[in-house]
């Protein structure tokens, strides 16, 4: 049976979730952005019969609600800036149309959440990389343990040839980026929710034998502190980078006070800072605690490279991005009348999530590394 998606936003993202959707067969895609220009300069295989473009403003709920209602959508999946967000979600309320989002803002994900009370249609935001994926992988992990004392949530987009003092390319949402550096964050310490201040808790990590840091960034935890709130000791959330960015990236923010004039940083970012699609996305989860009377420590290594989809070259952080929520709206439309409300992205199993035709590109790649689960004290396997 043909499912019928509304894709708001044709920017890297939405244009390769509509590009997933249409090459799958069964879906027929609505791609609707403001920029009518953008929609037409798009290589999208529009001849098929399975794609429409339409101009739309998605700040105009009457609008949205006649896309829904002419079109009888299925679902909407919102590719937008997060502040956008509510008002679509309001919209898909009002039509009992399936909500999907790419957001990370923890306040827009409470107001989603509330959207979706008793509602008949399933509301899924925070779907992609982090949030989204990174949360179903430690829900896997963390539930092996009859007693958990730590998990830690790693995840980084990364140029694979930095050439520049951040080591830093702009791979997606300059909005997302400066949001992610700029909001306050959540974690549990010492079992207690609370606020982590973005940039802090500087650390040095090794994946492959090489060196990176990572820090506190806003939104990437997704729902699970609220889920494993009064089951473990700590729990946190932090971005993969280069060793060096951060302190360079607070000199901006902190020091210039840039972060209480986003409009200028952004522009500063957008012109600074090169775009590449020669990225790789690390995953790195780790879990740790008790079981069988003993103490162990299971974790999730993984990286992602560009590769080529429908016959175009794709980057990494589009590929994990959009994978990760065409799985996730395909999971859901395949059984309409199990999922309803609000869905946190740890309801969803990993192995039903890797098993999913979308998500299958999460897969191992083969030029990638993955570090089997290993006891506390013991040596993981070599790459």
């Amino acid at each position: 049976m043909t499912k019928r998606v509304a894709v708001l936003g044709s920017g890297k993202i939405g244009e390769l979730v509509a590009t997933l959707f249409v090459d799958a067969g069964d879906y027929r895609v609505v791609l609707a952005d403001k920029d009518e220009g953008r929609l037409r300069a798009l290589a999208l295989p529009w001849s098929s019969g399975r794609l429409e473009a339409r101009a739309l403003d998605a700040g105009d709920r009457s609008a949205l609600s006649g896309l829904f209602r002419d079109e009888h959508i299925d679902a909407v999946v919102s590719c937008l800036p997060y502040y956008l967000n509510v008002e679509v979600a309001t919209a898909a309320r009002e039509a009992a149309v399936h909500y999907f989002d790419l957001t990370e803002d923890v306040e827009v994900t409470r107001a989603v959440r509330r959207l979706a009370e008793d509602a008949q249609t399933a509301f899924v935001p925070q779907c992609g990389l982090a949030p989204g994926f990174i949360s179903i992988v430690a829900n896997h992990l963390m539930r092996r343990f009859e007693t958990l004392d730590e998990a830690k949530l790693r995840v980084g987009a990364l140029p694979q040839y930095p050439s520049n003092e951040l080591k830093y390319a702009l791979t997606w949402s300059s909005d997302g980026v400066i949001n992610e550096y700029g909001n306050l964050c959540e974690g549990i310490v010492d079992g207690r929710l609370q606020s982590l201040q973005p940039l802090e808790g500087l650390e040095s990590i090794e994946l492959r034998g090489r060196r990176y840091e990572a820090f506190n960034t806003s939104g990437g935890l997704g729902s699970l502190a609220d889920t494993y709130g009064g089951r473990i000791r700590h729990l946190t959330y932090k971005t993969i980078r280069y060793p060096g960015h951060c302190t360079l990236v607070r000199f901006l923010m902190n020091d210039l006070r840039l972060n209480d004039d986003r409009p200028n940083l952004k522009r500063i970012l957008e012109n600074a800072v090169p775009r590449t699609e020669q990225d790789v996305v690390l995953v790195y989860v780790s879990a740790r605690g008790t079981r069988q009377s003993g103490f162990y420590e299971d974790t999730y290594v993984q990286a992602v490279y560009p590769d080529e989809i429908a016959g175009r070259r794709w980057s990494a952080i589009q590929i994990t991005t959009a994978a990760g929520i065409t799985a996730v709206v395909d999971l859901v439309l395949t059984r309409p009348d199990r999922y309803r409300g609000f869905l946190r992205q740890e309801d969803i199993d990993l192995e039903t999530f890797l098993g999913n035709r979308f998500g299958r590109r999460y897969r191992p790649d083969p030029r990638a590394w993955t570090f089997e689960p290993t006891a506390a004290g013991e040596s993981a396997p070599s790459p």
